[in-house]
């Protein structure tokens, strides 16, 4: 029961990392750091190459993947089993030079479709910071229903311990999303 190795996400490519991709990656994340410290609690500081080459020969049960776009790291996301058995939570982000070309919601809205394809997965979770507009607008622009908004801790500078969680259920068999007048 895995999602696919490489998933075609519109204008980007999503792949698990390999080893050699390390060194594009912490580029990429060092290039984009004052970008992504404020709202990622795993950038409160500039990774070594070590620690970016840890990170992708152990990614635990987590699927990890890079967003690649003509073949240069755009950012990275994944599907994380934090939240139960039958939940699958998406996370993501974008390289700075590729902010605002719509890559986290072509990599939000592949991941949800991967995710939901996986026999025994019922729901899918977006969850960010009630600030974070940008990571918000993705959720909302895929069709994902705003659940609640719960307390949480403060893990980044910019975040307001306040986290809107966003849901995405399967469908029951036949159903499409279509409702009778």
């Amino acid at each position: 029961m895995t999602p696919p190795e490489e998933i075609a996400a519109g204008p980007i490519l999503l792949r698990r990392w390999r080893a050699e991709d390390a060194p594009a990656l912490n580029l990429a994340i060092l290039d984009s750091f004052e970008h992504l410290h404020p709202w990622m609690p795993w950038a409160a500081e500039r990774p070594s190459l070590e620690q970016t080459e840890e990170v992708i020969a152990k990614p635990g049960d987590d699927f990890l993947y890079g967003m690649f776009s003509d073949g240069e790291v755009a950012g990275g996301c994944g599907l994380h089993w934090r939240r139960g058995l039958n939940v699958l939570e998406i996370g993501y982000w974008v390289a700075l030079r590729h902010a605002r070309k719509g890559y986290a919601r072509a990599a939000a809205g592949a991941l949800t479709e991967a995710a939901l394809a996986l026999p025994g997965i019922e729901r899918v979770e977006i969850r960010c910071d009630e600030a974070n507009e940008a990571s918000a607008a993705v959720p909302r622009s895929l069709g994902y229903r705003l659940d609640r908004v719960e307390p949480d801790a403060v893990l980044a500078p910019a975040e307001t311990g306040r986290s809107m969680v966003w849901v995405k259920e399967r469908l029951p068999p036949g159903d499409r999303g279509l409702s009778n007048p």
